[in-house]
């Protein structure tokens, strides 16, 4: 039987970092679906397109190549060119909600997306437990406090030489909760079998061990 996990959450919550090292310890595929729409806003913003222009940005999808090559880190290669460094700059971080709900964008990458989660995988994003894969096995919401969610964006860009106020990245994060949240398609949400996981005072290894034991409890 396929294994398929599903971490959904707010930016910031840990999604990445954690379903990365859950589907290293289970020998699973790890999908960031993330990563994809922010691919996506990088070439829109590279072509000067409007980010709210479906039509547009349906049509740069189809022309598209996105590929997800796994490692420690995931490698994002944007035809064929390695952009796993710049989808993560502050102006992409601002842009890609516009993207994600696009219609024909969200359509065209979660058929992508499905037809990747053929085998074991662990999938993260905004939608994963209620539209992408409604009948994953396990599926994990994050949270974390918003102060605490925007301490580790300003770290992580930090250490990319990106400089990031703390009030400045609960600003952002705070519009993106409301983008993310308030978009007609594959809006953020919990699904209703969803196993809700505060991530504020965990540590990483804390909060991967936790996600391990539900997927124990499944598999048993």
């Amino acid at each position: 039987m396929t294994m398929q996990i599903a971490i959904d959450g707010p930016a910031g919550s840990g999604k990445s970092t954690v379903a990365r090292l859950v589907a290293e310890r289970l020998g699973y595929l790890y999908l960031d679906t993330g990563a994809m729409y922010r691919a996506l806003t990088l070439k829109a913003m590279r072509k000067s397109i409007p980010l709210d222009d479906e039509e547009a940005i349906g049509e740069l999808l189809a022309s598209t190549q996105i590929q997800l090559l796994p490692g420690k880190t995931t490698r994002v290669l944007l035809d064929g060119e390695d952009v796993s460094e710049e989808i993560r700059l502050p102006e992409v971080n601002r842009g890609v909600s516009a993207v994600a709900a696009l219609g024909k964008v969200r359509h065209g990458l979660v058929a992508l997306q499905r037809q990747l989660a053929s085998t074991d995988v662990v999938m993260d994003g905004r939608d994963i437990g209620t539209v992408v894969l409604p009948r994953a096995q396990v599926k994990v919401f994050l949270v974390a406090s918003i102060g605490e969610r925007a301490r580790r964006r300003a770290l992580e860009l930090g250490e990319r030489g990106i400089e990031v106020s703390q009030k400045q990245a609960e600003q952002e994060l705070a519009l993106r909760d409301q983008l993310d949240e308030g978009r007609e398609v594959g809006p953020l949400v919990k699904a209703p079998d969803a196993y809700i996981l505060d991530t504020t005072e965990l540590s990483i290894e804390q909060v991967v061990e936790r996600i391990l034991s539900l997927c124990e409890e499944k598999l048993a």
